[in-house]
């Protein structure tokens, strides 16, 4: 571990793979920064996704519209999504281009995070659906900048021997901001706030505008922390590109057949992450319309059980992390949770109760977990090349925010058809053909 060395001895030299430096001793100080602050940037990042679309979305939607309006909640989430698969990879391009004093990522997370949080203050203000659904695409659009700017640091920063580790780091994200949205959000479990209606009161001091604000002024202060505390390096002096259009949009294909383990590490996390987040996008009205849960208890409820799977998430990731980087394999962790996470989606199935919720976010969590701590590390390892790591982090991002696109769609029709219950085996199919997609890839143990 770095923490065994002295502050400014050289930790290790970074493989090929990791972008600027390659070649460069990574100085052990920096590490241990690094690792304080990359996972700081990514809560406050989950804090916006989570808080906003699990609890402020469907109830601007409900104050909106007066009513449990999936339709609704599908076109605004849908509109934002699609925003937010265009804006990683041109924002990741963009970073690898930059050559300035604060390095090449620095720029445009400082920047994204300054207009993210503009945009999200405009969102608070949203009177109707489409300004809804427009706004938020905005939001989304910029803060996967934000997204793919810090995403890069992984491959341009860490060493290999580390990559477990760090994959770890920047898994908690989910599950840490997942807990601060639910306790500042959601509420605090069991305590009633009166809601009026099916869930179109706001209940709670930052259930409404206040929850924007405070996670707008999240983000900013978790960007200048990363910026500032844990500096890159000057990036002035590396080769420049000459600009041309047509190159920059040709620069996004990815060929399959000349980078399959590229290809197929995209597809496994598609399926997996469709799988949850098709339970995910109607997680509150699933709860009120389908388990029962009393509209002034419907609050709680949903903070409760995202605490849960975020503690079980949080456990399983900083065990897995380490484990997979001792080991040295990665593609066990993937597979295992991909199944687990199948098994977990059917237990509400068979067991449709507020119990049966609580024994999926458990079992869930932990799968959750595991995935998240070796993620990030199979990626960073199939990547095709180091100079265009953080376009490529981005095109391998649009396999999260392609399932936001997709989710709301899909689980609307299949509420339409089959009911609320009927989300639960279909997501599970997804997740274990994602599970499954993993063994299609080559180069990585």
């Amino acid at each position: 571990m770095s923490h065994s060395l002295p502050a400014d001895a050289p930790a290790t030299v970074v493989a090929d793979h990791s972008g600027a430096h390659v070649g460069e001793p990574v100085v052990a100080s920096r590490l241990r920064l690094l690792q304080l602050t990359l996972p700081v940037a990514n809560v406050a990042l989950y804090l916006l996704w989570f808080g906003v679309g699990s609890f402020l979305l469907p109830l601007q939607v409900a104050r909106i519209t007066g009513t449990n309006d999936t339709a609704a909640l599908s076109t605004a989430s849908t509109i934002g999504a699609v925003l937010a698969t265009v804006g990683n990879p041109v924002f990741g391009q963009l970073s690898d281009r930059t050559r300035s004093r604060l390095g090449r990522r620095a720029p445009w997370i400082l920047l994204c995070a300054f207009l993210g949080a503009l945009a999200l203050v405009a969102q608070a203000h949203a009177a109707s659906i489409a300004m809804l659904g427009l706004s938020w695409g905005v939001v989304q659009f910029i803060m996967n900048g934000y997204q793919a700017a810090l995403t890069a640091t992984m491959p341009d920063r860490v060493p290999t021997a580390k990559y477990g580790t760090f994959s770890a780091l920047v898994g908690l994200g989910v599950p840490l901001g997942t807990i601060v949205a639910a306790l500042v959000i959601g509420g605090v479990p069991g305590v009633k706030f009166g809601l009026d209606g099916v869930i179109g009161g706001f209940g709670g001091r930052f259930a409404g505008e206040n929850g924007y604000y405070l996670i707008a002024a999240a983000v900013v202060a978790a960007a200048v922390i990363f910026v500032v505390v844990s500096p890159d390096r000057d990036a002035r002096a590396l080769p420049r590109k000459r600009f041309s259009f047509r190159s920059f949009l040709a620069n996004f294909w990815v060929s399959p057949r000349s980078h399959p383990d590229f290809g197929w590490a995209f597809l496994s996390r598609l399926g997996v992450m469709l799988g949850y987040f098709i339970v995910l996008t109607y997680n509150m009205f699933l709860l009120a319309e389908h388990i029962k849960i009393p509209p002034q208890d419907l609050l709680p409820t949903v903070g409760f059980l995202m605490i849960v799977n975020a503690l079980c998430t949080v456990v399983a990731s900083v065990l897995a992390g380490p484990i997979a980087d001792r080991i040295g394999r990665v593609k066990p962790f993937v597979l295992t949770s991909g199944i687990a996470a199948a098994l977990a989606l059917t237990l509400p199935m068979l067991w449709p109760t507020e119990s049966g919720m609580l024994a999926y976010n458990i079992v869930g969590g932990l799968a959750f977990g595991v995935y998240m701590a070796v993620d990030m590390a199979l990626i960073t390892k199939v990547l095709p090349r180091s100079e265009d790591a953080g376009k490529d982090m981005g095109v391998i991002n649009i396999a999260n925010a392609g399932p936001q696109i997709l989710a709301p769609s899909i689980a609307g029709w299949i509420v339409a058809v089959g009911g609320y219950e009927a989300l639960f085996p279909i997501a599970a199919l997804f997740s274990l053909i994602g599970a499954l997609g993993v063994l299609r890839v080559r180069g990585v143990r």
